[in-house]
């Protein structure tokens, strides 16, 4: 099994992440109109990662410009 080594967390790329994520769940939303069966499942699925994965980012960034605002960053 290969070693896994898990890439270091920049603060700065949240942003960016943040928005290709909202990005890429508008761009499954608009497919799945044209997708049935397991295709649409798999979207729907994803999607709901997408969402948990919007709220995390978004309270990192909060969590990020509370420090700096409080000077710890």
């Amino acid at each position: 099994m290969p070693k896994f080594t898990p890439k270091p967390n920049d603060s700065d790329d949240n942003v960016n992440r943040l928005k290709k994520t909202i990005s890429n769940m508008e761009a499954a939303e608009a497919a799945m109109e044209f997708a049935e069966g397991k295709e649409l499942a798999a979207i729907k699925e994803k999607n709901e990662r997408r969402k948990e994965s919007i709220e995390g980012l978004q309270e990192e960034i909060r969590a990020e410009n509370k420090s700096r605002i409080n000077g710890y960053l």
